[in-house]
Formats: C-alpha cells, sequence, structure tokens
C-alpha cells in the first residue's frame, strides 16, 4: 500500500534550522504534487508548501522567504529545508501526495518539529 515516510523533525531553538524528509512509495511520484502541512495543538491543519512534479511551488505566506520545498523525483523523496524557525513554527509536520488530476491524496504519519524559545 502506499507509505508516505516523514523524518527530520525535533527540538531546535528560535533561529536555527531543519531539514524534513518523507520518502514515497508504491506511487508513480512524478504524477504527485507534494506537500507539507502542519497542524500545532488545538488548531487546524494548514498548508506550508506545495511543489509539482516539473518543480512548480507554493508556499503560506507565513513560511516565505524561511522555507524551501524541494523533491528528488529519481528518489521519491520531498524536502522542506526550514529556516530562522521561530516558536510559531512548532508544530506536527506532515507530508502529502495528491494526484495531479484525480486529486485523491495520501498522507503521512507526521514528525513533531518544536521550536524554543
Amino acid at each position: 500500500q502506499v507509505q508516505l515516510v516523514a523524518s527530520g523533525g525535533g527540538l531546535v531553538q528560535a533561529g536555527g534550522s531543519l531539514r524534513l524528509s518523507c520518502v514515497a512509495s508504491e506511487i508513480i511520484f512524478s504524477f504527485y504534487v507534494m506537500g507539507w502541512y502542519r497542524q500545532a495543538p488545538a488548531k487546524q491543519r494548514e498548508l506550508v508548501a506545495t511543489i509539482t512534479s516539473g518543480g512548480r511551488t507554493n508556499y503560506a505566506d507565513s513560511v516565505k522567504g524561511r522555507f524551501t520545498i524541494s523533491r528528488d523525483n529519481a528518489k521519491n523523496t520531498v524536502y522542506l529545508q526550514m529556516n530562522s524557525l521561530k516558536p510559531e513554527d512548532t508544530a506536527v509536520y506532515f507530508c502529502n501526495a495528491q494526484h495531479w488530476a484525480t486529486f485523491r491524496d495520501y498522507w503521512g504519519q507526521g514528525t513533531q518539529v518544536t521550536v524554543s524559545s
């Protein structure tokens, strides 16, 4: 079955950096728009960034200029480089894969990012 396995979360001080990775299996990776979402305690899940197979990106205003999403289609992997982290970036980060035509999507298990002030 389809699996999205995210990793790279952790505890970091404000101003620090983390790099998240998400490896997808059992999908034709190039058919999917890949994305990162996050959910903070008592808040709704929100979009962080997405990237198409061709490399077109989209970011939430709150992370523009600080986060960079990228993908390696040969490795079925999407990355999220997070720089200049803020305490408000603390959340569980989820990887998402959405088929470009059918919009069927899949979710990873989430990885915790905690930014201390």
